[in-house]
Formats: C-alpha cells, structure tokens, sequence
C-alpha cells in the first residue's frame, strides 16, 4: 500500500481523511451485509455486525500496512467473519459453526468471483464518482468509454469538441483508477 499513496486505502490512514470513509462505506458497505446476510443473520443483525465491523475498521485502517502477495479483501473477510461468529456466540442463535463454517470455504468469496467482485466495485466507485463530474464530461466519457461510440459521435451529440471528449475520458478513468489503487489486488 506504500507504493500507491494516492489510494483510498493510504487516505484512510491519514489523521484527516476527508470524504474516505463515505466512500470506503459507499463500496464496502454491501459487500460485508452480504457476507453477514449469507451466514444467516436477520438484517437486524447483519446490519449491527458491519457496523462492529466498522467501528473497528476506523481504529485499524490507520495502523494497517498492506502486504504484497495478501488480499485486502481477504483480510476484511477474516475480520467480518470474525464479528459474525461473535455475534453467532452471544445471540446463540445456530449451534457453534454451522453458519460460519460455510463461510469458511476455501476461497472466501465464491459467490463473488474474482471479475464479479471486480465489477462490482468499478460499478460502485463509479456510481459514487459520479455526482464528482459536470453532466457532459460524466455523458462523454460514458459515452466514449462504456457505450463505444466514437469521439465525434459523442462530441457531436453534447456539442463539444472531440478534444474535450478526450479529456474528459481521460480525467474521469484517470480519478477512476486513483479511486481504486490498492483496491484491486
């Protein structure tokens, strides 16, 4: 994670993170009530262990050192399942294991697959950038980049420039991927 400063995960670190945690929670947030949904827990009790898991996200994401050759996402698996199974133990709502155990294969999110679990947070992150863009650098870009229209198609259906069509995919898909360094292992 030292070698990606301008990353999410660096800016959580810091002592003023600005608007990191909103959006750490904005693209984290489903995942890990999907995680406690899936163990068995009412949505009562999945919403109050991610908020555990959050409480405790703010006191380690600023110690947490990323290691090369380990999954942020495997270590926020382990914490997350760590929470459930405590929340599991003091509700003693299902005999000891039966839930977790399943979440305990061994690639802890099969059901997020590793381009679906990839999607899902290019989706997320751009669903929370896009408030982030004026409405015609947001439509050129989306439109150059996802719809696969040309740059004079798109320069002339917003009336700007091709030039401007350029620039405005290369800002949004450049803070695109500064959003998402270090997130994507």
């Amino acid at each position: 994670m030292d070698s990606t400063p301008v990353s999410l995960l660096q800016r959580l670190r810091q002592p003023e993170p600005g608007d990191a945690w909103e959006r750490f929670v904005d693209l984290y947030g489903p995942l890990l009530l999907y995680w406690a949904r899936r163990s068995g827990l009412s949505e009562e009790d999945a919403a109050d262990v991610v908020q555990e898991v959050f409480t405790r996200l703010v006191r380690e994401l600023p110690r947490f050192r990323y290691e090369p050759g380990k999954r942020f996402r495997g270590w926020l698996f382990t914490l997350t399942r760590n929470y459930i199974r405590d929340h599991l133990r003091r509700r003693q709502t299902v005999p000891a294991g039966d839930a977790v155990d399943q979440l305990a294969a061994p690639d802890p999110v099969a059901a997020f697959a590793e381009e679906e679990y990839r999607q899902y947070l290019v989706r997320r992150a751009l669903a929370v950038m896009q408030a982030e863009f004026e409405p015609a650098t947001w439509q050129a870009c989306w439109q150059f980049v996802v719809e696969g229209k040309s740059a004079a198609a798109v320069a002339a259906a917003l009336g700007l420039s091709e030039n401007a069509v350029y620039l405005a995919k290369f800002r949004v898909v450049h803070r695109l991927r500064r959003e998402l360094e270090g997130l994507l292992e």
